[in-house]
């Protein structure tokens, strides 16, 4: 079969890993392993450990190639969706590592990031942020711990916890109303990096996993309460986690991970067709083509938002043109995977939704993977910006 793949590498600045023989196997070997952990329970330990002996736990910390000051956030991007096409529930647990490492990028202590830095380097340690909840949702309380030191305690739990218990370092937040030992009044949404060897066991409930997909990322509800923190797991001042654009900016990341699903329902089917000699059907042949142009667009996309994030960034223009491109880079990639999904059921037919089939289980993972936070408002947020910008639609986001 002729090939249509789409030139992904020609999209974005590579960097010294991307072109290498060794990271293409590193993400086969990561596909290759995606069935074993496809039950409720299990997670993807092996991946992770690949992932760190490629160095890829630490690329985004200070000196390294990804470094968070170098702006380079178009390869980033690319690097996600090359892991998601792996295996999304990796790819969904590796974004949640460094959306934590940003957040401790953006907020840390001088301490605190170094810190929390030498966890990834000298141990490996996974991070990750957990903030959905519902109504029994976490509370950081002050309270007095040994000798009188200034402790909080937490209560409650939080959903959709991906990684569960093999994260080392979940990024936490809850509402807090406390004075911190230097006499600040502390209240709001606070964010705090859970030292998990260092308090008490926290409880989980598997129960709560019970998905029709990403069932690797190992997703539980996890209840905190009677853990004890200290001032210095504490990240940031509460409310910075919603501080814009960064918030509603790190859509993008997710979206690259999605697209990286999509990517790999294209080629499971382009493998199907050529084993069942189906190459030379022009319909087929058609819908392979539609496929191949919709997952270029969305490799325009993260090129785009990665390049444009970084300089608005650097020019401090006004964050809610940042959030409107972001949103839209969001939502175009959404509408992309959803127009894939069918062209490749049609293509493979009843046939290739059938286990072993990767097809199979990478339909499923980017069916519930796609279901992210209020898409609705997310196009209502573009609509609003556009209707508010006085500027003509050539120099709307280019003056």
């Amino acid at each position: 079969m002729t090939s249509i793949r789409p030139d992904s590498e020609a999209v974005f600045s590579t960097f010294s890993f991307i072109n290498s023989d060794q990271f293409d196997k590193l993400i086969d070997r990561i596909a290759q392993a995606a069935t074993e952990t496809d039950v409720e329970g299990a997670f993807p330990e092996d991946a992770f450990k690949w992932l760190a002996e490629a160095g890829l736990l630490t690329i985004t910390l200070p000196g390294e190639e990804l470094d968070f000051t170098k702006g380079r956030t178009a390869q980033l991007l690319y690097l996600l969706k090359r892991i998601g096409s792996g295996n999304l529930a990796v790819g969904r647990v590796y974004e949640g590592h460094i959306n934590a490492l940003y957040l401790i990028h953006l907020h840390a202590s001088p301490v605190q990031r170094a810190n929390w830095y030498a966890d990834v380097t000298d141990h490996n340690c996974l991070f990750s942020v957990w903030n959905t909840q519902a109504n029994d949702g976490v509370h950081i309380d002050l309270t007095s711990g040994p000798d009188n030191n200034t402790t909080y305690q937490l209560s409650g739990a939080k959903t959709f916890c991906s990684g569960a218990g093999w994260i080392h370092r979940p990024l936490i937040t809850g509402e807090i109303n406390a004075t911190d030992s230097n006499g600040t009044q502390r209240q709001g949404w606070q964010m705090a990096v859970v030292p998990t060897e260092r308090v008490s066991s926290i409880s989980q409930d598997e129960r709560f996993w019970q998905p029709l997909g990403m069932r690797a990322s190992a997703s539980f509800k996890l209840d905190f309460s009677g853990i004890n923190l200290t001032e210095d797991d504490l990240l940031g001042q509460p409310g910075a986690y919603y501080k814009q654009p960064y918030f509603s900016g790190g859509a993008i990341r997710f979206a690259a991970v999605q697209l990286g699903g999509a990517e790999a329902m294209y080629e499971a089917t382009r493998q199907f067709l050529s084993g069942m000699n189906r190459t030379d059907d022009l319909l087929q042949q058609t819908r392979l083509a539609e496929m191949a142009y919709l997952i270029e667009s969305g490799n325009q996309w993260l090129r785009t938002a990665g390049e444009n994030l970084d300089q608005w960034l650097s020019e401090g223009v006004d964050w809610t043109k940042i959030i409107a491109y972001t949103n839209m880079a969001r939502t175009a990639i959404e509408e992309i995977c959803l127009r894939v999904m069918p062209l490749a059921e049609r293509c493979v037919g009843a046939r290739g939704l059938l286990r072993p089939n990767p097809f199979e289980r990478i339909h499923r993972d980017l069916t519930l993977y796609l279901r992210q936070p209020a898409p609705d408002a997310t196009l209502v947020e573009i609509g609003k910006y556009v209707l508010a910008n006085t500027q003509p639609a050539h120099r709307l986001w280019h003056t």
